[in-house]
């Protein structure tokens, strides 16, 4: 595991990711519905956008290419469907269930852990690098 990435630009390639695709969804979803308030409809985009984005497209979102940083296996294998449902589904029930202590202690443990990983990491297997396709070493973490 080489390269990983920090909390600041974790969480601004989260707001872009919010900004580039939350709004232009709201903005669509308002033109073909006529209502900006449909939680569940924009909830279920963000979380399929989440999932199936960064498998497609080697670990990136928008938010994430733009600050040239992705989401990686720490075993180097391919990035998949069941690493992501772990880390965006079972990692937002552990942290709605905790009322979003969780949350707060990820936040933490991405500034303060050498290797950056939040739970959603560790649940998932993953880590968030700097490293373009094809420039991670194989490095096997000891869970």
């Amino acid at each position: 595991m080489t390269n990983p990435a920090g909390f600041w630009v974790r969480l601004l390639a989260s707001i872009m990711d919010s900004l580039v695709i939350s709004v232009p969804l709201g903005i669509i979803f308002y033109l073909l519905t006529g209502n900006w308030e449909d939680e569940s409809f924009s909830s279920l985009l963000n979380i399929l956008y989440s999932i199936i984005v960064p498998i497609l497209w080697y670990g990136y979102t928008v938010g994430k290419r733009i600050m040239k940083i992705r989401i990686v296996k720490v075993d180097g294998s391919k990035l998949g469907i069941g690493a992501m449902l772990m880390r965006v589904v079972v990692a937002a029930l552990i942290y709605i269930v905790t009322l979003g202590i969780a949350a707060i202690v990820s936040a933490f443990m991405v500034g303060l852990r050498e290797d950056k990983r939040a739970i959603h990491d560790l649940i998932a297997g993953t880590y968030v690098t700097y490293n373009a396709p094809g420039d991670e070493e194989d490095f096997v973490v000891n869970e």
